[in-house]
């Protein structure tokens, strides 16, 4: 079979018999990837592709790192799976590695499938040590597609979903299309602290368990937080006896440059979640870091939940094999670097360019490219334009993430300066075209 041919398999099976997720299945002519290294991805025919979309923002030290594998590879040979109930060194040496990333005051880790999972947890645990029930989550936000997960999300995917109680939202701080009339990040910052506090003490303090945050949203736009906002929800938080769990499933394990995104925000949370960047998805695995107060709450009291995965020894020697080789080849380093030097000069380039862009945010390798149709009113690019752009970008060998009127620029880690200077080339002529249509 030729290796067109195993593209056209590759597709027929998958038309007949995969279901898709977020997606209405009749229209689906998705592209094939048979293999990869780094930053790039190819089909059977050996047709490249930039990846720039991380797949779903999780592969962070690229496809196929030779060190991952290996360690997958020799775990399997050594126990391929274990239940949870054991002490196995992989998972402990896993967790350590874990601990050994986070604050002061965190030594335990509970393992889950993934971020939704580990979501889900950590909202038990802070009903469960606060004795209260409400979530507090901001509408602009993407937590997971499980039962709490779906409803402390804010977009439109909590909405056919909404079979979980106890959860209301509130908006956070977005300058460029400000909920507050804000005019500067100090306002915003301010305004929406000034919200938060209303929506605490209209829905009852003594009854909201946890504040749930991404502490940089991720989908919903790649949302830095402004100055002071993130402690000034930790002390706010403090202030009602209320557990800060910070979802750090996207930001984290070197997205934002740093080892965890709220590094950067003056801020130490409660509980932190994590998954995506921890292994970058080579073995679905994800989890909870855990205060040692919080954890000390079930010393002597059962903590009722539990995953037959979790700890999985395949995902725990990736991890292990993951931040050690972050560790010694600078990758979150290079993060940083690549951000600050390459990604963010280019795409405000671009924005200076380009009346289409109406902003560009982000930090490491998490940045995002916000379209509008006329830059003074800010009117979102409407959707058939962001599919011309989508379109016009594959056509030029690059994997872009789309998500509302945004490209998100979210290649992994380890992306080099030339790889950027490739795919925002990509980017440049895929606008040009646009806007000449």
């Amino acid at each position: 079979m030729t290796e067109e041919d195993l593209d056209a398999r590759a597709k027929r099976l998958d038309r007949a018999h995969v279901f898709h997720s977020w997606s209405a299945q009749a229209g689906l002519d998705l592209p094939v990837v048979a293999g990869g290294s780094g930053a790039v991805v190819w089909d059977h025919a050996g047709t490249r592709m930039l990846d720039f979309s991380s797949q779903l923002v999780n592969v962070n030290i690229g496809h196929q790192h030779p060190a991952v594998v290996d360690a997958i590879r020799e775990q399997a040979s050594a126990l391929a799976t274990i239940g949870p109930a054991t002490a196995n060194l992989r998972r402990g040496e896993a967790a350590a590695r874990i601990v050994a990333k986070a604050p002061a005051g965190f030594s335990k880790v509970f393992f889950t499938n993934g971020g939704a999972d580990a979501n889900e947890n950590a909202i038990r645990m802070a009903r469960l040590h606060t004795g209260r029930e409400t979530v507090l989550s901001t509408y602009r936000s993407y937590h997971g597609n499980t039962g709490a997960a779906i409803m402390a999300t804010g977009d439109w995917r909590r909405m056919p979903n909404q079979f979980a109680h106890g959860h209301a939202h509130f908006f956070g701080p977005y300058l460029y299309r400000s909920e507050f009339w804000a005019t500067t990040p100090e306002q915003e910052s301010e305004r929406a602290l000034q919200h938060l506090r209303r929506v605490v003490q209209s829905e009852g303090p003594q009854t909201i368990a946890a504040i749930l945050l991404e502490t940089i949203p991720g989908t919903a736009g790649i949302l830095l937080p402004p100055p002071g906002y993130l402690a000034g929800v930790r002390a706010l938080a403090d202030e009602y006896g209320i557990v800060l769990i910070l979802d750090e499933v996207m930001a984290g394990f070197g997205r934002s440059g740093r080892w965890f995104a709220f590094e950067g925000y003056d801020v130490v949370p409660d509980l932190i979640t994590f998954a995506k960047g921890v292994n970058s998805g080579y073995v679905p695995v994800g989890g909870v870091i855990i205060s040692d107060e919080i954890a000390a709450t079930f010393d002597e009291r059962v903590f009722p939940g539990g995953l037959t995965y979790s700890g999985h020894p395949l995902a725990a020697a990736s991890i292990i094999a993951s931040i050690d080789a972050m560790d010694g080849e600078g990758i979150v380093e290079n993060a940083r670097r690549i951000g600050a030097e390459a990604i963010g000069p280019a795409l405000h380039d671009l924005a200076a360019r380009h009346p289409l862009i109406g902003e560009v945010r982000g930090e490491g390798v998490f940045w995002a490219m916000e379209f509008v149709a006329d830059p003074a009113t800010r009117a979102p690019l409407p959707a058939a334009g962001i599919a011309a752009l989508k379109k016009e970008i594959v056509a030029r060998g690059v994997v872009p993430f789309v998500a509302d009127n945004r490209i998100h620029v979210v290649p992994p880690c380890v992306v080099t300066g030339d790889q950027v200077a490739e795919a925002v080339a990509a980017y440049d002529a895929a606008i040009t075209a646009v806007e000449a249509s």
